[in-house]
């Protein structure tokens, strides 16, 4: 019997196959309540995390970095600490990054986004998806077995967002060479740390398209973004449209990874999940959004109260780490019936918040729900009797998966399949 109240979440491994007895004790204490050995408040109840997301008076700037960031601020040394997170803001890992931003810099950086996610080029993108599919299917289907990430949840979503930014057809081998195999964001096992930036291949990458783009514009995508205006008509720095494009390809890449295999997993564990999805596409959807209301690829995200403020009746003064966890939240028995069971036909399943909500909510939403839509359609067409590998995980009475070893994301290190093709 594992004492809760003695485990550190940031550390401790055996929390990373199945965190949620954990969140669930922390919850029974108080949906909004101090966890771990560094003091964080834990929000694990529903209502508590949409408070947290519309309250102005909680920073982003700490969104990756959480405890970690080190901000030289003491929560309770002042009741207003809005000054001293504007002075150190920008030594915190990941602040160029418009996860860590707030308004008015975030809504500036996100304007940019205007100008790359239209309706046109989404069009455009989810045609190449249905053609990636099969092309990613084509290579494994004939052996009637598979490792999904490696075989196609990591190519697949890697070269559906380099489509969608643009990246020239001959540099997507470099990107699946570089990308296909690790995982974007993983924090180390020895100790939690935030102050590697794994996005610096990308950065290197995307500064050269995107510098060459404003020196020689081109007709291609990757033009449009290097030309991209504020909404006030000014020019951003290179290095801004640099950060945004690299940031965008990552977060886009990791949680479509997550879903999809996800997804697979659900239906191979559940052998007439497959029946009713066959029989009945109309209902893909709906079951996406329960996979990512149980496994939402966010596990951690946090926030610092700039003023004094509460949370519910939970009262946190200012400087104060708050650690947000979608999953828990989205486990809330209060907010959804039978939380820890997978329903398909859920009725409110899409009020989940594994995309966030408010400012920081995901930009790429659609693009992820696209992805796993013609993912699971693709794979329905061309296959069937998916099941789990039962030499790699297990029977069915006694599954192991492992997950990656990372406080901030949710998703299997790989998942091992078997089918017969359909022909």
């Amino acid at each position: 019997m594992t004492d809760y109240d003695l485990v550190d979440f940031f550390t401790d491994q055996t929390l990373v196959p199945d965190p949620y007895p954990y969140f669930d004790h922390l919850r029974s204490k108080c949906p909004v309540t101090p966890a771990t050995a560094f003091n964080v408040l834990a929000v694990t109840g529903y209502d508590a995390a949409l408070s947290v997301y519309k309250n102005p008076a909680f920073s982003s700037c700490v969104s990756v970095a959480g405890p970690f960031s080190g901000m030289p601020i003491t929560p309770g040394q002042s009741d207003d600490v809005s000054e001293l997170i504007e002075q150190h803001c920008a030594n915190v890992p990941m602040a160029e990054h418009i996860t860590s931003q707030d308004p008015p810099l975030h809504t500036r950086t996100r304007s940019l986004m205007n100008t790359l996610i239209t309706p046109k080029r989404l069009k455009e993108n989810e045609d190449f998806m249905w053609r990636l599919a099969d092309q990613q299917l084509d290579t494994f289907l004939a052996k009637g077995q598979c490792e999904f990430l490696a075989d196609y949840a990591k190519p697949f979503s890697l070269l559906v967002i380099a489509d969608l930014l643009g990246v020239p057809a001959g540099d997507h081998e470099d990107f699946k060479a570089v990308f296909a195999n690790e995982t974007v964001g993983e924090i180390g096992k020895d100790a939690p740390t935030t102050s590697h930036n794994p996005l610096e291949w990308l950065n290197e990458r995307f500064y050269r398209y995107l510098d060459e783009r404003r020196r020689a514009p081109r007709e291609d995508v990757l033009t449009g973004l290097a030309l991209a205006k504020y909404e006030d008509g000014s020019t951003p720095d290179l290095d801004d449209v640099v950060n945004l494009s690299t940031f965008l390809f990552a977060a886009g890449s990791e949680t479509t990874t997550k879903l999809v295999s996800s997804a697979v997993r659900f239906i191979g564990d559940n052998p007439g999940f497959e029946g009713q999805l066959r029989d009945d596409r109309n209902k893909i959807p709906a079951f996406l959004e329960e996979t990512l209301r149980m496994e939402s690829p966010v596990k951690a995200h946090f926030r610092m109260a700039r003023t004094t403020t509460t949370i519910g009746d939970v009262t946190v003064p200012a400087g104060t780490t708050v650690m947000l966890l979608p999953g828990a939240c989205n486990r809330d028995a209060a907010k959804f019936e039978n939380p820890h069971e997978f329903r398909a036909d859920r009725s409110n399943v899409r009020e989940h918040i594994a995309f966030i909500r408010g400012a920081h909510s995901c930009p790429g939403a659609p693009l992820a729900r696209a992805e796993g839509r013609i993912s699971l359609n693709r794979i329905l067409d061309r296959m069937h009797d998916i099941r789990i590998s039962e030499s790699h995980h297990g029977p069915a009475e006694n599954r192991h998966y492992r997950y990656e070893p990372t406080f901030i994301m949710r998703g299997l290190s790989e998942l091992h399949i078997t089918f017969e093709e359909n022909r």
